[in-house]
C-alpha cells in the first residue's frame, strides 16, 4: 500500500514562514508529478504548486514569489517553503502524487490527509 503523508503545518503570524514536507512510502514503481493543493473553509480545493521529477516547477499566481517547492526524487519527498504568509493563505494543505504501481501502468492519483496552516495575528 502506498501512503502520502504531509507534515509541518501550524499557526503563524502574518509575514511569517512555514515549511511543509510530504513523503511517499510503500511499494510502487515510479512517482511522476507531485503537487501541493490547498482548501480554505467554504472554498474549493485549489492548486498551489507542481513539480516534475526533473524539478520543473509551476505556481499559482497567488503564491508566486512567496512559496517555493522542491523535490528529492530519490527519497520520494517534496517540500513547500512558504514565506510572507498572509491570512488568505489559511487552509488545509494537501500533497498530491501521480504514482505508477508497476511499470507501464497508468499512474494513480494519490492524496495525503492534509495539514492545517493558519495565518493569524
Amino acid at each position: 500500500q502506498v501512503q502520502v503523508v504531509e507534515s509541518g503545518g501550524g499557526l503563524v503570524h502574518p509575514g511569517g514562514a512555514l515549511n511543509l514536507s510530504c513523503a511517499v512510502s510503500g511499494n510502487f514503481y515510479k512517482i511522476f508529478v507531485m503537487a501541493w493543493y490547498r482548501q480554505a473553509p467554504g472554498k474549493q480545493r485549489e492548486l498551489v504548486a507542481t513539480i516534475t521529477r526533473d524539478g520543473i516547477t509551476n505556481y499559482a499566481d497567488s503564491v508566486k514569489g512567496r512559496f517555493t517547492t522542491s523535490r528529492d526524487t530519490p527519497k520520494n519527498t517534496i517540500s513547500l517553503q512558504m514565506d510572507n504568509l498572509q491570512p488568505e493563505d489559511t487552509a488545509v494543505y494537501y500533497c498530491n502524487a501521480d504514482v505508477s504501481l508497476v511499470p507501464r501502468s497508468i499512474p494513480d492519483d494519490l492524496w495525503g490527509q492534509g495539514t492545517q496552516v493558519t495565518v493569524s495575528s
